[in-house]
């Protein structure tokens, strides 16, 4: 099926030069001998008294482009991006010119150029709003499940203990005004009972979230679903699924995702806060007619967009916009990072003024180390990066497989009983371990935590280090805390974390691509986490035990604080994050702009690089990539090369065996013939040719702009019969008087498709369809029209070179 349609230009007339239509930049194209020139019949003055004698005065009205859906494009289309930025180069042309002459004009003209940073402004404020309340939102949801607070149950336990003077700074999580289901229920807080009752209350809480959710996404809004990067990442190709970004969409993807994070199952909220942001750029684009009317311009905004839901996500607005350069975008002019970098800054000011943690912060593992990392380190934090690569190619591999058998078998029919069923045993098997009881963020928090004197949880539980050779007292350490040999609670937690880890491992992957908002960034992160605060209790405590083997020597003394835990949990998360994404540069700025240090840069460098090897090694796909290809979507990869020795005859179509190439003529068809040819075929636009004897190339029509402008004309031309001639020239031909009038298209044709000749290689083809994002490009030699090459030909003919089926390139 064709991919492309023609130049349809909002401001076109038949004095427009193709420098006007088209501008490529340092491009020099040769038509002397693949196209040569044509010369008409017919002078310019018959034209104009055969058009006058002929046809309906009010033709040329009824065919220009404020026709109704002109110019607009079908669901699970791809747009022309040629053609949508010279529509606007010539909109913003037009207003130049008219500013010259009207003040009024004028003031229309900064109201355009402003209205940019406008739409920027209040996309900002609405996704940092919508974050904020759902960051709320979810932590109250998430304590639910625990208790209820008596002094208003829209309290959750950390606040509900705040302004409580019954707590001690060892308990400050006990309150009298927080009580436990057990409590409210049987009456006692300790025991047996009490723990088979929170259990029951707690698995009965997530089931009923889980079930809330995946219901209001199959009835309202079934585009909810999933993490959205993968979709987004194919829409701002310029695809096009009409509904991903609508409002329904927004409202029950923000509702769902409030449950989904708070029934426990192992995924996250800032994938699809991406999503979210993304609604509502498209939602507010339709308050601007210069991006409402233009796909490639509303793309741009969404580009802001992906940097805004980043920015909210982990509050790093640099890394936003980097997240959205780097990961997302496919068109991303430096206006846009511009206005990316703006939109990105009043969404992370927005989420601040809400301060939906109550600490001042924008996430709830913000964290800050004050210890120098030791060069030496360096080894551990790159084993943190092997492991974050072979996590990254083992998830990947995993839940495309556990994907792919949902969709082939009839698991795929019954999403509710799936989503509850790993609901069921996930929260079963979460309860008992504290680790995976609470909340991913809260996780990553406790595990990125750096000890100090006055916490209480387990991974601080440390012993004075009198029973350690050469070590110093309590009395005598740095800070007080000596040498933190671990104690007890330290060993406990050990054990727990590991059990913590291969849980988390498994259950992500079966839970990343059910029917309910998912995000892997807090799961990936996660799972790298408790990797590496195991790895770095293992170096503290080796340094301790052993601080006078030669690699410690020297920079570890004993009672030094030299190992930092916390350190290694996050240049762990980092690497995990990394092996699942790919993600480099935009990945170590979200983790600095979290910590707030410049000093451990270099670490997250290291391990972020190291995995993107080992994943590399291992497996080319990100996990996004990955997804994109198991559904179908016609996403031209920008990354990835193209090395096959092929030309465009090996690619273009119709092939030998196949039927002749669907074409209309200049001149000589009638509306009956070309709705027969419509009605015959599926594709979704037609080269124009001179004549089937003569198939020299005139122009392409795009099937929407053909069908909408006939029925136009049935409408509303007199006389117009099933027998009138259809034409594609300015002027029209000789014709009998008595014969019927006819129907020119030409304001339709675009009258400079793209080009190339049969003996292109189709290298180079490739980077023609990334670099300018065509739809298709007609093949063609000596002038006359041999084929055509679409996306969805090349995405098939890479899909064979590399030993795939050729037909998973369908939309599923």
């Amino acid at each position: 099926m064709m991919e492309n349609g023609g130049f349809c230009n909002d401001n076109y007339n038949g004095e427009s030069s193709d420098d006007e239509l088209v501008d490529i930049s340092g491009v020099t194209v040769d038509f002397s001998e693949d196209v040569p020139p044509l010369y008409r019949d017919y002078s310019t003055e018959f034209c104009k008294d055969e058009w006058t004698h002929n046809s309906s005065p009010k033709l040329m009205d009824l065919l220009d482009e404020t026709v109704p859906g002109i110019g607009t494009y079908e669901d699970f289309n791809t747009i022309d991006w040629v053609r949508e930025k010279s529509k606007d180069r010539d909109r913003h042309r037009e207003i130049t010119n008219k500013s010259k002459h009207s003040k009024i004009a004028l003031l229309f003209s900064i109201s355009d150029a402003f209205s940019g940073w406008l739409l920027m402004l209040l996309i900002g404020l609405m996704s940092g709003a919508l974050a904020g309340g759902i960051d709320i939102a979810a932590h109250w949801m998430t304590d639910l499940k625990e208790g209820v607070c008596l002094n208003g149950f829209w309290f959750n336990h950390e606040h509900c203990c705040w302004a409580s003077n019954e707590t001690t700074f060892q308990e400050r999580d006990k309150c009298p005004q927080w009580r436990s289901w057990a409590e409210l229920m049987v009456g006692v807080n300790a025991g047996n009972s009490a723990y088979v009752v929170n259990y029951l209350m707690y698995v009965c809480w997530a089931l009923f979230f889980a079930f809330l959710a995946v219901t209001l996404v199959r009835a309202f809004a079934p585009y909810a679903c999933g993490s959205g990067i993968p979709e987004i990442k194919t829409i701002l190709s310029g695809f096009i699924i009409r509904g991903y970004l609508g409002k329904w969409t927004l409202i029950i993807k923000t509702i769902t995702l409030v449950l989904a994070v708070s029934s426990g199952l192992s995924l996250g909220k800032e994938g699809p806060l991406v999503h979210v942001a993304c609604c509502c750029a498209n939602i507010l684009c339709h308050f601007f007619t210069k991006y409402r009317r233009n796909e490639a311009k509303r793309r741009e905004v969404l580009s802001a967009a992906s940097a805004v839901g980043v920015s909210v996500a982990f509050g790093a607005p640099i890394g936003g916009v980097l997240f959205s350069l780097e990961e997302v975008s496919y068109y991303f002019p430096l206006k846009t990072l511009w206005r990316s970098f703006f939109a990105a800054l009043v969404a992370a000011f927005t989420l601040r003024s809400i301060n939906p943690f109550g600490n001042s912060r924008l996430v709830l593992f913000y964290v800050e180390f004050h210890t120098p990392w030791h060069l030496l380190e360096l080894i551990p934090f790159v084993l943190l990066g092997i492991f974050g690569g072979l996590w990254g190619a083992f998830f990947i591999r995993t839940n495309i497989a556990w994907c792919r058998w949902r969709k082939s078998t009839c698991l795929g029919y019954y999403p509710v009983v799936e989503v509850l069923v790993v609901t069921l045993i996930t929260a079963l098997l979460a309860f008992p371990n504290e680790y995976t009881r609470m909340s991913s963020s809260e996780l990553i928090s406790e595990l990125f935590n750096d000890c100090g004197l006055l916490d209480s949880s387990k991974l601080c539980n440390y012993t004075d280090s009198e029973n350690v050779p050469g070590s110093l007292n309590a009395s005598d350490g740095i800070n007080g805390l000596a040498d933190r040999v671990a104690g007890p609670g330290i060993y406990t937690a050990i054990w727990q974390l590991a059990l913590a880890l291969v849980f988390k491992a498994l259950v992500t992957v079966v839970t990343f691509g059910m029917k309910v908002p998912s995000g892997l960034f807090i799961p990936s992160m996660a799972v790298g986490a408790i990797a590496g605060r195991l790895l770095g209790v293992g170096m503290e405590q080796l340094a301790i035990y052993h601080h006078d083997w030669t690699v410690f020597r020297g920079w570890c003394s004993p009672g030094a604080d030299c190992i930092t835990p916390g350190l290694y949990a996050m240049v762990g998360a980092a690497a995990c994050l990394g092996g699942v994404t790919r993600m480099t540069v935009s990945l170590v700025v979200i983790m600095f702009e979290l910590t707030g240090g410049l000093e451990y840069i270099v670490p997250l460098m290291a391990a972020t690089m190291t995995s993107k090897w080992v994943s590399d090694a291992l497996g080319r796909e990100s996990i996004y990539e990955a997804h994109i290809r198991l559904n179908g979507y016609p996403f031209l990869e920008p990354k990835e090369e193209f090395r096959h020795q092929t030309l465009a005859t090996d690619v273009m179509r119709p092939r030998r065996s196949d039927p002749a190439l669907s074409v209309l003529t200049q001149s000589g068809m009638t509306v009956e013939e070309v709705e027969r040819l419509i009605a015959d075929t599926t594709y979704s636009g037609f080269p124009v040719v001179i004549s089937h004897q003569s198939p020299r190339l005139v122009g392409f029509v795009l099937r929407r702009d053909l069908v909408i402008s006939l029925e136009n004309a049935r409408r509303h031309q007199e006389g117009m019969v099933s027998l009138s001639a259809v034409l594609f020239t300015e002027c029209a031909p000789p014709s009998l008087p008595s014969g019927p009038p006819a129907v020119n298209l030409h304001s339709i044709l675009d009258l400079s498709p793209f080009t190339v000749t049969v003996h292109m290689p189709m290298e180079i083809v490739v980077d023609i369809f990334r670099k300018l994002g065509l739809r298709q490009c007609l093949v063609t030699q000596n002038g006359r029209l041999l084929g055509i090459i679409t996306k969805k030909d090349i995405l098939k003919h890479m899909a064979q070179m590399a030993n795939r089926d050729p037909d998973s390139i369908l939309f599923n």
